[in-house]
């Protein structure tokens, strides 16, 4: 009896832990239309110049699905003197790795996004995934770059595969410079997900 037990114990705990490894990560979004209750992160981490950006959750013209899209002005004044500009979507807003925060996004292969340009040919350096560091820093960050935007609404991927993904609290983040878009630009967001 004592083996027939210790038997089902132990193929109850390979069985848990076999749900655990083969668990199927679910989409994880970041942002699919404006105050959707499933948006995860905040676009709180304004960097560089950021006097030069203006920010629209809520665009409505063209989105790539459902109403609404992310609409970012960038003038490439420089008015704060960095000759470069970008956002953070962080957990907690403004949360720069000096408290708890972030998502153990474990099991996800990929960041997904749709973006596109106001003109085309705006000069996008780098698109990232965690990288954020201090006393709580993410476990991992991962980047592409640089981009060259057109009209089209374009689909793009970061690839998380092997990644630590363990406490993520910069999701999303973009960088643009002033060299690069000297006469600034306007770009779009849209569907932005971990998969």
């Amino acid at each position: 009896m004592k083996k027939f037990l210790a038997v089902v114990v132990a193929l109850t705990i390979l069985g848990a832990a076999a749900n655990v490894v083969y668990a199927e990560f679910k989409q994880f979004n970041v942002y699919t239309e404006n105050a959707a209750r499933d948006n995860h992160y905040i676009p709180s981490g304004w960097m560089g110049d950021w006097g030069d950006m203006k920010f629209d959750r809520a665009w409505k013209e063209n989105p790539h699905s459902g109403t609404t899209c992310i609409k970012i002005t960038y003038s490439a004044e420089q008015k704060q003197g960095a000759g470069w500009a970008g956002i953070y979507w962080q957990n907690p807003a403004n949360n720069w790795g000096t408290k708890p925060g972030g998502y153990d996004l474990t099991g996800a292969t990929k960041l997904v996004f749709w973006a596109r340009g106001g003109k085309g040919g705006e000069n996008i350096s780098e698109f990232k995934v965690g990288g954020i560091t201090g006393e709580y820093s993410d476990s991992d960050a991962v980047s592409i770059g640089p981009i060259i935007l057109t009209t089209d609404w374009q689909k793009y991927e970061i690839d998380l595969t092997g990644r630590d993904l363990s406490y993520i609290s910069g999701g999303f983040c973009w960088a643009a410079s002033s060299m690069d878009n000297p006469e600034g630009f306007t770009l779009y967001f849209d569907d932005i997900y971990y998969e």
